[in-house]
């Protein structure tokens, strides 16, 4: 065999952030189980006294939530990608099926592709959702309504007229299979060879079958392990995860002839075996699992949005594992925003720990924040001398939004500014000294001679400047003004500038320490 590469974020990330970088619209067809998931919240504190089971109580004032699911995460993820979604399934002719529809459209999918079919439910998972010792939600049950017999062959032919219909528009086709009766190995086949006709690529989130002939001729198949174990008849044991992985996905992507195969395994990260015989280990990042619900989903939708934008399966496989590791620190699905990858690639390429950040890796951390709704707050100065005034005015500024970012000034600009003899603090001792207050969320050097260009970088949603300047005679406060940013001046504390506290040492020194 082949040596196994290993691609570590550390190797792959500069190519990566360019691709993030560079992300452009894109568009995919899902076809595949279209569910409604629905969690029902309560709490179970007693045994019910005719049976020895507990009892599920709801208070009646907190609604079910209703949320796409099984197909409809992959549409949904993929909108938090900035992707546009048209979705292909099967709903029944139902109240539910209406419902789905409704999720989907309001999620921003076309849902014009599902098709109703009278002679069966619409696919729900309803999950009940209690406190576990009163402390965090833990699913306690979940209720399935479903008919996984296979669909006929009227609806298939619906289906595949649906994929001939719109294949055309977009740049990649996700079939996810959830062995719920839809993809049959004829809808399957037909949607595989339709893609293969149109030159788009299909991707694959197979069944827990043994029998993956129904996706011979994809681009790629994504099996976890427990599914690759099944499909190839390999179980895997001891250590060997990596190599025993790397053989089945070789085996898989030689029997379906396939472009790529990309078995994902949980805390190990993924392996792939592309069509040339290269063989590349993805490893993960150490992090709190706290529910690994629809992370096989946001590996799917993750590995459409990076095909579409030209990435090779190197830098593709290593984008869908930060998405799905993202998605299992949550409680259930959350769709996670494009701009919150961006900013978690970031910090594992370029190793941040502290504060400090470049105007180009700031606005890709403060992408995530936006995309999180938070508020931004955006200061400067030259902080030479930092005291109890500078500490004040900054922990108000901060109280103002969700994230400061204070921007510094160059040494060159300080003395400028304030005359020779300054900085009395070079400019690393002033970043130190402000990355230590709690309060300060991000600090960017700049060496203009005025803030201009920081502003229209970070675009804040809040300008602040300390009570000692006037609106008036602020430099930026025209640009401000026509940004559509906030503007703040702060309350002034006189007697607490850092011209004055050097003055005062001065003096104090000039005295021979006498007061």
């Amino acid at each position: 065999m082949k040596t196994i590469e290993s691609l570590g974020l550390v190797n792959s990330g500069e190519t990566l952030l360019h691709h993030l970088a560079a992300w452009k619209p894109w568009s995919v067809l899902v076809v595949g189980d279209f569910m409604l998931d629905q969690t029902v919240h309560g709490a179970a504190e007693r045994i019910s006294p005719d049976a020895p089971v507990p009892v599920f109580a709801i208070d009646g004032r907190t609604p079910s939530v209703d949320t796409p699911g099984g197909s409809g995460n992959v549409g949904i993820f993929s909108r938090a990608l900035e992707g546009a979604v048209r979705c292909v399934g099967v709903t029944g002719a139902d109240a539910e099926g209406r419902l789905l529809r409704k999720v989907l459209h309001d999620a921003g999918c076309d849902v014009s592709g599902l098709v109703e079919d009278a002679s069966r439910p619409t696919t729900v998972k309803r999950s009940l959702v209690g406190l576990a010792q009163h402390r965090h939600p833990q699913k306690m049950f979940r209720i399935d309504i479903e008919d996984r017999a296979p669909i006929s062959r009227a609806i298939e032919d619906a289906l595949l007229e649906m994929v001939k219909a719109h294949v055309a528009e977009v740049d990649v086709v996700c079939l996810e299979d959830y062995a719920k009766g839809v993809c049959t190995p004829r809808l399957c086949a037909g949607v595989i060879e339709i893609c293969r006709m149109h030159r788009k690529p299909v991707l694959v989130d197979p069944a827990p079958i043994a029998d993956y002939t129904r996706y011979r001729g994809a681009t790629v198949v994504t099996p976890n392990r427990s599914e690759a174990e099944r499909a190839t008849g390999v179980h895997v044991h001891g250590d060997a995860v990596i190599d025993a992985s790397v053989g089945m996905a070789t085996m898989l992507r030689d029997r379906l002839d396939l472009d790529a195969s990309i078995v994902t395994l949980d805390r190990h990260g993924a392996v792939i075996s592309l069509r040339e015989g290269d063989l590349v280990h993805v490893p993960t990042v150490a992090r709190q699992v706290y529910d690994v619900t629809g992370a096989g989903d946001m590996v799917l939708a993750a590995l459409a949005g990076a095909v579409a934008q030209g990435m090779d399966w190197r830098a593709a496989a290593a984008f869908s594992n930060v998405a799905a590791g993202l998605e299992v620190e949550v409680f259930g699905i959350r769709p996670i925003p494009l701009g919150e990858i961006r900013a978690q690639v970031l910090r594992q390429v370029r190793g941040h720990t502290g504060k400090v950040r470049s105007r180009e890796d700031l606005a890709v951390e403060l992408s995530a924040h936006r995309a999180a709704g938070h508020r931004i707050v955006l200061t400067n100065g030259c902080f030479d001398v930092i005291h109890a005034g500078h500490v004040a005015y900054l922990r108000e500024a901060r109280s103002l939004g969700d994230v400061l970012v204070v921007g510094v000034n160059t040494d060159e600009q300080v003395r400028a500014q304030k005359g020779e003899g300054r900085p009395i603090f070079k400019e690393r001792e002033r970043l130190e000294i402000l990355g230590e207050l709690a309060c300060v969320d991000y600090i960017c050097v700049f060496p203009e001679p005025t803030a201009h260009a920081l502003i229209e970088a970070v675009h804040p949603h809040v300008y602040v400047k300390g009570g000692d300047y006037a609106p008036d005679k602020v430099a930026e406060s025209q640009l401000v003004k026509r940004l559509g940013i906030e503007f703040r001046t702060l309350t002034h504390r006189p007697g607490t500038s850092s011209t004055g506290v050097i003055e005062r040492v001065r003096e104090t020194f000039m005295s021979g320490g006498q007061r």
